[in-house]
């Protein structure tokens, strides 16, 4: 899936509208997929021009996306009151951001199936859209080996595409990515991002 070259308008009141206005939905294998994550998007608005908050992930071996870039958030815990929470109590712990403090909550986007190295996850995984009030300083956590922040515009106007090329098997497939700073954001990252542009632009609503 690829997101066409554009400019959209990403101003605060338009996003806020849009979100409020989305009906989020759950993928229909939510029977089949009984787990549950949650991340957190996390917008940071500099003069009407968003960046959001992306994380590096740390190389581990019990890590289905090891190395990748990602969205602060994880599973579901059973002491968590939804997915919210969920997604508060994951951005704290990898990146050392309180959103409950530094943040203001917008709205979520569909859900998705959870996909590691090519396969469907029984989890869905549902991105929860965060404003960023107060500026944070980001601390590490053991599953993090980076954090940094996406320029939306700059990734939506078609400046940072790229492909990602990944072996399976004997094939080599290809699938759209933006690249930045030398790192790759592809896979379920793209596609949730690709997921709220849709929002924002009045296509998911």
């Amino acid at each position: 899936m690829s997101a066409p070259p554009c400019t959209p308008d990403l101003s605060l009141g338009v996003v806020r509208a849009r979100l409020d206005a989305h009906a989020a939905s759950d993928p229909i294998t939510r029977v089949i997929a009984p787990r549950r994550a949650s991340v957190a998007v996390l917008l940071r608005y500099r003069q009407d021009d968003p960046s959001v908050l992306l994380m590096q992930r740390a190389k581990r071996a019990d890590d289905r996306w090891s190395g990748h870039v990602s969205f602060p958030g994880g599973r579901e815990e059973d002491h968590d009151r939804d997915l919210v929470e969920t997604a508060i109590r994951e951005t704290r712990e990898e990146v050392g951001v309180d959103l409950e403090r530094s943040a203001r909550y917008l709205g979520r986007l569909d859900g998705l199936n959870a996909v590691g190295k090519g396969k469907i996850l029984p989890m869905t995984i549902t991105p929860h859209v965060f404003l960023e009030t107060r500026a944070s300083r980001i601390e590490l956590g053991p599953e993090a080996a980076a954090a940094f922040w996406l320029p939306l515009g700059r990734a939506f106007s078609g400046a940072l595409d790229h492909q990602h090329e990944l072996a399976m098997g004997p094939a080599r497939m290809k699938f759209p990515a933006w690249r930045y700073e030398g790192r790759v954001i592809w896979g379920l990252t793209y596609r949730m991002l690709y997921d709220f542009l849709r929002v924002v632009e009045g296509e998911g609503s």
